[in-house]
C-alpha cells in the first residue's frame, strides 16, 4: 500500500465497529470514504473524524457506482471493508421456524451487496495492491442455536472471500472474526444485559488496524489475534461465554 496516501473505504461506518474502525483508521492518517444508510448519524461521524461520505444502501446498485465513483475521485482505493449487515428477522427464530421468503434480503445485505461492491472496487484495490476486509462472525462457524440464518449468509461471505484471495494473489483478502462486540447488533439479538459484557468494539478495530499494518497472507482471522500487546491492557478480558460477534 502507499504509505503517503492510504484511502479506504468502509461500509456500515456510521455505528458500531465501522465507526470504530474508521476513527482508528482516521487517527492513522487515511483518507477515509464512509457510507451507511442513516445520513444523520453518518454525517456525525464524518464530520467528527474529518472523511468523506455518501449515505445509502450497499445493496443498492446506483449507490454503489456512486461510491465507486468517488473513490476514483480519491485517487484510487487502498483498503475496503465490507462492514455493513443486517441480523435479519427477530427475535432470531430456530431453522425449522424460519419463513425462507425472509432469507432472500438477509442474503441481499450480508452477500450479494458485498459481492457487488467488492466486484466494482477491485479494479481500485488491484492497482494499490491493496486490501478486502469481509467482517464475519463466528456464528459462521459455531453452531448457535437460532443464529442458523444470519450465520449462513457469513459462511457464505466467508467462502467469497476464501476464493477470492486465491483469484487476486497481488492484493490481500481477509475474513475477519471480530470477536463478541457490545453494539446495537448484539443488543437487539441477545438483549442490554448480556451485551454489556461483551467487547467495546473499539477494541477489535484497533486489532484490525494492526492487522492491516502486518499485512498477512489472506484468508480467514480471529481480530484479538493480532492485539499489540500495549494495546491489550486498556480493554477487559473477553467474557468467558463466548456468544457471536
Amino acid at each position: 500500500m502507499n504509505s503517503n496516501s492510504r484511502i479506504a473505504l468502509i461500509t456500515g461506518a456510521s455505528r458500531g465497529l465501522g465507526k470504530a474502525l474508521a476513527r482508528q483508521l482516521a487517527n492513522e492518517g487515511w483518507t477515509l470514504l464512509l457510507t451507511a444508510r442513516g445520513e444523520a448519524a453518518l454525517s456525525e461521524t464524518a464530520t467528527e473524524i474529518g472523511a468523506h461520505y455518501l449515505a445509502g444502501d450497499v445493496a443498492d446498485p446506483h449507490h454503489r457506482d456512486r461510491l465507486t465513483k468517488k473513490a476514483h475521485e480519491l485517487g484510487g482505493l487502498d483498503l475496503l471493508v465490507n462492514n455493513a449487515s443486517s441480523l435479519g428477522p427477530t427475535p432470531l427464530p430456530k431453522l425449522a421456524d424460519v419463513y425462507v421468503d425472509e432469507l432472500a434480503p438477509l442474503f441481499t445485505t450480508n452477500v450479494f451487496a458485498p459481492l457487488a461492491l467488492t466486484q466494482a472496487i477491485l479494479p481500485l484495490v488491484r492497482a494499490r495492491q491493496g486490501a478486502i476486509i469481509t467482517i464475519s462472525s463466528d456464528a459462521a462457524t459455531e453452531p448457535y442455536e437460532q443464529w442458523g440464518a444470519y450465520g449462513s449468509t457469513k459462511a457464505t461471505l466467508d467462502q467469497i472471500a476464501n476464493v477470492l484471495g486465491a483469484e487476486e494473489p497481488d492484493i490481500r483478502v481477509w475474513a475477519v472474526e471480530p470477536s463478541d462486540m457490545n453494539t446495537a447488533m448484539l443488543h437487539e439479538a441477545l438483549g442490554p444485559a448480556e451485551a454489556a459484557g461483551a467487547n467495546p468494539p473499539q477494541r477489535p478495530a484497533a486489532a484490525i488496524a494492526h492487522l492491516i499494518r502486518l499485512r498477512p497472507a489472506s484468508g480467514r482471522v480471529r481480530a484479538l489475534d493480532f492485539e499489540t500487546e500495549s494495546a491489550q491492557p486498556h480493554f477487559e478480558q473477553l467474557p468467558t461465554e463466548v456468544r457471536p460477534s
